[in-house]
């Protein structure tokens, strides 16, 4: 049987976010990664236009700058909702950890834990191709400085985790500011003025550490961004100073 592989990479404007659609070709079981809730009736087109039958809705972590689309998406479709473990919810179907295995017709995604942008981030990992979420930006990182980020955990998710994965691996990111699409593993380890290999551990806590950046504009809803506030374990995330 052919698992050739569907793949589409759609775009939010606002928040600059990435949601991929994954499906096998064959059988026609597909997957959704990082959902933007404005963003569902698009996708859930696309799906059917396809022919998809959605198995599972991933996010690579709880998303400060928008809200996810994942319980909409489980609403409409009777997908499964897929999250890290480490954030405690009750909520999603499935509590990852790392190394777990999600088949989806003839293919398989693999969840890699990459904390570091905040407590629970999942990198995962589909053929030759690595959906990274905030973890590793085509040339950059995520912020360290909320809900549960570190520094410190970040640089070894990148160093010990991604940057061992083959060099020719496609790095699919959870959002572009720069108008690149994508990257891959070694064009990272080159050239990401953050995390190059060039760069010693204590020069990427420096960086991080004096970034000073401002909360994103809907840092508020966190409460909401699994599947509503009624969400066990989701104000545990919401490390807002008022």
């Amino acid at each position: 049987m052919n698992h050739e592989m569907l793949f589409y990479q759609l775009f939010e404007r606002e928040t600059s976010s990435f949601t991929y659609l994954l499906g096998d070709r064959s059988t026609k079981e597909a997957i959704i990664i990082d959902p933007v809730v404005e963003m569902v009736d698009r996708d859930l087109k696309l799906v059917e236009e396809l022919g998809l039958k959605l198995k599972y809705v991933l996010d690579t972590h709880v998303h400060a700058d928008h809200i996810t689309g994942s319980g909409e998406i489980r609403k409409r479709t009777g997908a499964k909702v897929v999250i890290s473990g480490a954030y405690g919810m009750s909520c999603p179907d499935i509590l990852l950890e790392d190394g777990q295995e999600l088949k989806f017709g003839g293919k398989a995604v693999r969840a890699l834990s990459t904390p570091g942008h905040t407590e629970g981030c999942m990198s995962y990992v589909v053929d030759d191709m690595v959906f990274t979420g905030d973890a590793l930006l085509n040339r950059g990182c995520g912020r360290t400085d909320f809900q549960g980020g570190s520094p410190e955990k970040l640089f070894e998710s990148v160093r010990k985790k991604l940057f061992e994965l083959p060099d020719n691996t496609t790095v699919y990111p959870a959002h572009d500011y720069k108008g690149m699409s994508k990257s891959t593993i070694k064009l990272e380890k080159d050239y990401n003025p953050r995390l190059n290999m060039g760069l010693e551990r204590d020069d990427f806590i420096k960086i991080m550490n004096n970034l000073n950046l401002a909360n994103p504009k809907k840092y508020m809803k966190l409460c909401l961004l699994i599947i509503g506030a009624d969400c066990q374990g989701a104000l545990s995330t919401c490390r807002v100073a008022m």
